[in-house]
């Protein structure tokens, strides 16, 4: 398919503020899955190709909140672990599942974050000053974790808000941290379910690498205002993005 300066702009438009969702939040997938689609993409290669615009996100996302001391690393091993073991599951799954199984994971996720941050937000949203458990403390972080990875590893979209579910219901970390680890993880099993795609051949790398042009750069406009934004701002955001993901995820 051509790509005609419109669609470039597009891409690299969306792909922004899909850096600065992701990054915050969750659910900037919402807005670059549509963006493909509307190119003529099927929804299983635009999956596939959104992974590409994740990955390049999350290293420079990645980079951003480590730079400035925001990634605990005795926290990332205990962390990963059952996050990659399920994201590769879920890539698996992804790569050779129907596509219409994706919308129906995609809602379940939003509108249950949606009844979360609206019934009980202190779930997800710690008071200031409380300390964090380590994964060997609370055991159910382990199966949080591995299930926001076979979601993530299934379908992109919304992940965000399934990791500050595990990250910050079950660990208490405070949202940065939680963005910070959010971000790790997101990096690392979109690793492994993009070498799933890449094998199966269902990555369109040009549009791929132009989306990636705009959601890096906001990832790194993210990072910036994440780290010294008023937490207080980044609830509200939260809670804003959750909103805006369960309405995107119930129209689109």
């Amino acid at each position: 398919m051509e790509l005609t300066a419109t669609y470039i702009a597009l891409l690299i438009g969306t792909g922004f503020l899909a850096g600065i969702i992701n990054t915050l939040a969750g659910g900037g997938s919402n807005l670059t899955l549509p963006a493909l689609m509307v190119m003529g993409m099927p929804a299983d290669i635009a999956n596939a190709t959104n992974r590409v615009a994740v990955f390049m996100q999350g290293v420079v996302g990645v980079k951003g909140f480590h730079k400035a001391g925001k990634v605990k690393r005795s926290d990332i091993i205990p962390v990963l672990a059952p996050t990659l073991l399920g994201g590769l599951i879920g890539g698996i799954m992804a790569s050779y599942s129907p596509e219409a199984y994706l919308k129906p994971l995609l809602l379940i996720a939003m509108i249950s974050m949606t009844f979360i941050m609206l019934i009980k937000p202190s779930v997800v949203i710690v008071p200031e000053g409380t300390q964090p458990y380590s994964v060997s403390e609370k055991p159910s972080a382990w199966y949080a974790l591995f299930l926001a990875g076979v979601y993530g590893g299934f379908v992109q979209a919304g992940v965000g808000f399934v990791l500050i579910a595990a990250l910050a219901g079950t660990l208490r970390y405070d949202l940065v941290t939680t963005n910070a680890l959010k971000m790790v993880c997101t990096l690392s099993f979109t690793l492994l379910a993009l070498i799933v795609f890449i094998w199966n051949d269902q990555v369109w790398w040009q549009q791929g690498l132009i989306l990636a042009i705009g959601t890096m750069i906001g990832s790194m406009v993210a990072v910036r205002f994440a780290i010294n934004a008023n937490p207080a701002h980044l609830k509200w955001f939260l809670f804003v993005m959750t909103l805006a993901g369960s309405a995107a995820a119930i129209f689109s």
